[in-house]
This record gives C-alpha cells, structure tokens and sequence, in this order.
C-alpha cells in the first residue's frame, strides 16, 4: 500500500511489544513443539529488515537435532566457566544462579550468520561493518515478531563461534553473529530477568547533546 499510514492504536501495539520484549532462559521454556508456519513468520520478518545496499547478508541455519544441541551447549559450558572469573566473588555467586541459555530446552535453535558478499557493496566501503550491523537488524526484527506471535527467543552469546561455525559446517567466510533459542513459555516476566535479579538495572535514556 502507497503511503501506508498506522492508527494510534497500531502505534501503541507496536510500542506495547517493544516494552515486553525478554531474553528468555532455559528454565523458561516449554517443550512444546513450535509450528513451522510460526517459524516461517519469524524468519520472513529478518528478511524484511534494513541492511546496507539492501545486501540482505543474512544467513540461517535451524536446529533441531539434540546432540547438535548438545555440543553446542558443551561449548557454552566451557565458556561460561570462563566468564565467571571476570567477576567479583559476590558477582560470582550470583552469576552461578543464573540460566544463562536454553540451547537444550527450547525446541528451535537458530544459528545467524553474516555472509559477506564478494561484490562492493552500495554504503559499505567505508563502514566495513555495516554488513554484520544489518543481521543485527534482521534479529531485532525476529525477536520483536517472535515476542508478537507470544513466542520466546533468547540470544545465547556465551559461547565459541569456531565451534558453532564447524559444527554447522558454516562456510569458512562466513561469520557466527548470534546464536538463537525459540519456543512458547511458562511466562513473560514483568522485567528484564537480570534486573529482577538485581544484576543491573535499566538506565534512563541519557542524550548527550542534542545541540549540534
């Protein structure tokens, strides 16, 4: 539709999802199995996102098996033992509570890629990393479709790309940008699980100068 205009009631659908939009955990999920054509919505709103040149350098590979899932979670495992040195004892404590994935729980994984093109690219020249920037866009637009469609989806960061990208069989130029768990859940939280934990809290919108 030409010049497509949105009511105040669609404005506020769309602000309401973004307020409620959570990074879900693996004792959250369900195992309940997601329908393709739920699957099918989620990804064809990552290819409506905005990317450099319209390059559209997005790549997706969906995982189902269990013992994928389980090398990757093995991946996890090491780099989350890692991580947990960086901070202080009292940090530490409460880091060793937190589920911070659910590689194994939910019944969708989805590994994204960035595929870099061989060709210029209109935009990118002197931004190189416009290309990854734009993915980064395509899963925003998954996790807010998702959350719409009353799925959960949680960005699992802890983990070793190599890993991910060799057990995928990735192509060697492409490169690992987010790894991904979807399902229903037992609920949606009223905050940020983290903030709820006291691990951090949301900051206000801080502008720095809005002079120039």
């Amino acid at each position: 539709m030409k010049n497509k205009q949105f009511t105040s009631n669609e404005q506020a659908s769309l602000a309401d999802i973004i307020y409620h939009r959570r990074d879900i955990r693996g004792n959250n999920f369900l195992n309940t199995p997601l329908p393709q054509v739920i699957i099918d919505k989620i990804l064809a709103s990552a290819a409506l996102a905005p990317s450099v040149g319209l390059s559209q350098p997005w790549e997706f590979v969906i995982v189902r098996d269990q013992q994928v899932k389980q090398h990757i979670a093995d991946s996890h495992q090491r780099e989350n033992e890692q991580a947990e040195q960086l901070f202080n004892d009292e940090q530490k404590k409460l880091y060793r509570q937190l589920k911070l994935e659910g590689i194994k729980e939910a019944p969708i994984n989805i590994a994204v890629f960035y595929k870099p093109s061989i060709a210029p690219i209109l935009g990118q020249n002197s931004m190189p990393e416009m290309g990854e920037y734009s993915v980064v866009c395509a899963i925003q637009n998954m996790w807010l479709t998702a959350r719409s469609l009353n799925v959960g989806l949680g960005w699992v960061s802890i983990l070793n790309p190599e890993t991910v990208s060799s057990r995928l069989n990735a192509p060697p130029e492409n490169k690992l940008i987010a790894y991904l768990c979807l399902g229903y859940v037992k609920e949606f939280l009223e905050q940020p699980e983290l903030e709820i934990l006291n691990w951090y809290k949301r900051q206000p919108l801080n502008i720095i100068n809005d002079t120039y």
